[in-house]
């Protein structure tokens, strides 16, 4: 079970976490993962970039303020006595070492890739203990464990991979026999260790992938992704008010809308589970009784769900330029676009989604990912044009590669919108476009209006909880 930074934001919020554990405790004993509390981990960012830029005020202002939610966290949650002393102790304890921290960067005048993943690594730590101690408040037999012995990972800090031999023994040897002996387990997301005991960091949001490889090394029979919407969704509600839930959907569907830009799911979340072929239940821990997302490749699951819809969602990512390079060096002769991404690879910068023609090639990055030597460089190869402030909008479903008539309804939907650039998804699950930004909400409604405003099978789509 993970629970995301809103789910555990508050001590009320808090509270609706532990009775959703005291709920699936009666099922079995299960394995809790949590992020940071919301908004934690922005607030250590910037309190590492200001005790690198030796902002010393600043900075220890911030941590100060990490110091004071958490305690009054314990207020609100634990009454007086030893077990509210104790977690006093421990969360002094983490606060003067996050401050003992921010003074070492100050002197050394410098803040490194290691030191920023052990400022950002205080939110799990301190959400965690907040959360096993008010578990033990309410009787709950709980055992708080630190990650970092488990989560063993290369020392690519910021975006760290696990060694996964040297993990799963390691879950074998610590939490399974804790779970067998009926102890639930709270553990942190996110963060790892190196061998030798230096704090490391999965990416941003990698407290889905922290639990989905736990479920994995555990062979565990579900991995539930606790959040603050209604599941994984037909589009973004702020964007479509009509968004409404997706009953179920294969790995291959969310895999694509993790990276093609859904917010639910971490985009590496799906891989473990699809290794084990074990469901992924993407769940509102505002509204725990709403069924939400079931992820699954499971064919006893799929086939008691209706099919009839040919797109399962609508993503969008926001933020992104279009690069286009002409050269009539591409007509006839091999190698350019090895000359071209090579450019991409060497400045570190992904391509997200990409067209061509026999003598220009156009593609999309983040905006704020590149910067002018890599254009210098691209100039190398032949005429360069940028457009910035232009979105990505992606049409995804399984079913998409054996309809016909679907890129036809797509752009029936999209007369009046400037399309940019188009592009089929080489996994033919996904239609991609590029719009102006200004031009999105216009193509995204257009786009639901003409896939979902049909009925629909209800074990396919449900509305939000609380809308009728």
């Amino acid at each position: 079970m993970k629970f995301g930074g809103t789910s555990v934001g508050t001590a009320r919020a808090m509270q609706q976490a532990i009775s959703i554990v005291a709920r699936e405790e009666e099922r079995g004993t299960p394995l809790v993962v949590l992020s940071a509390c919301s908004g934690i981990t922005n607030k250590l960012v910037q309190i590492a970039d200001a005790a690198g830029r030796s902002a010393l005020d600043e900075a220890m202002t911030l941590a100060g303020e990490v110091r004071s939610f958490h305690l009054n966290l314990l207020d609100e949650l634990i009454k007086e006595g030893e077990l509210k002393a104790e977690l006093a102790t421990t969360i002094e304890g983490l606060a003067n070492r996050l401050e003992m921290l921010i003074k070492g960067v100050d002197i050394v005048g410098e803040l490194t890739e290691r030191s920023k993943d052990m400022f950002c690594s205080f939110g799990e730590l301190l959400s965690t203990t907040v959360f096993a101690a008010a578990m033990k408040e309410l009787g709950h037999n709980v055992a708080w464990v630190d990650v970092r012995s488990i989560m063993i990972t290369d020392d690519n800090f910021g975006f760290a991979r696990p060694l996964d031999e040297i993990c799963e023994v390691n879950v074998r040897k610590m939490i399974t026999p804790l779970l067998a002996a009926g102890t639930s387990v709270v553990t942190q997301g996110y963060i790892g260790a190196t061998k030798d005991g230096r704090t490391t960091t999965l990416g941003r949001g990698g407290s889905d992938f922290s639990a989905a490889l736990l479920g994995a090394w555990l062979d565990d029979n579900s991995i539930q992704i606790w959040t603050d919407v209604d599941g994984v969704m037909t589009c973004d509600p702020r964007l479509v008010p009509e968004a409404r839930s997706i009953r179920v959907m294969t790995f291959s569907e969310a895999a694509e809308l993790a990276y093609l830009g859904a917010k639910v799911l971490h985009p590496d979340t799906i891989a473990p589970a699809v290794q084990k072929n074990i469901p992924v239940y993407v769940l509102n821990s505002l509204h725990p009784d709403a069924k939400g997302t079931i992820i699954t490749n499971d064919p006893e699951r799929l086939s008691g769900m209706s099919y009839e819809g040919l797109v399962k969602s609508i993503a969008v990512k926001k933020s992104q330029c279009i690069i286009n390079v002409r050269s009539n060096r591409m007509m006839g002769r091999h190698g350019f676009m090895n000359e071209l991404f090579d450019l991409f690879a060497r400045y570190g910068i992904s391509v997200e989604m990409i067209s061509t023609s026999e003598v220009s090639v156009s593609l999309t990055v983040d905006d704020k990912s590149f910067n002018n030597e890599l254009i210098q460089d691209l100039k190398t190869l032949g005429e360069v044009e940028i457009e910035h402030n232009v979105a990505t909008i992606s049409v995804v479903g399984d079913n998409l590669r054996m309809s016909r008539g679907v890129a036809g309804r797509i752009f029936s939907a999209l007369k009046g919108v400037n399309l940019r650039m188009i592009s089929q998804g080489a996994s033919e699950i996904n239609v991609g476009f590029v719009v102006e930004e200004h031009e999105v909400a216009t193509a995204v409604n257009n786009l639901h209006k003409e896939f979902f405003s049909a009925p629909q099978d209800h074990t396919i789509f449900e509305t939000p909880a609380g809308k009728q």
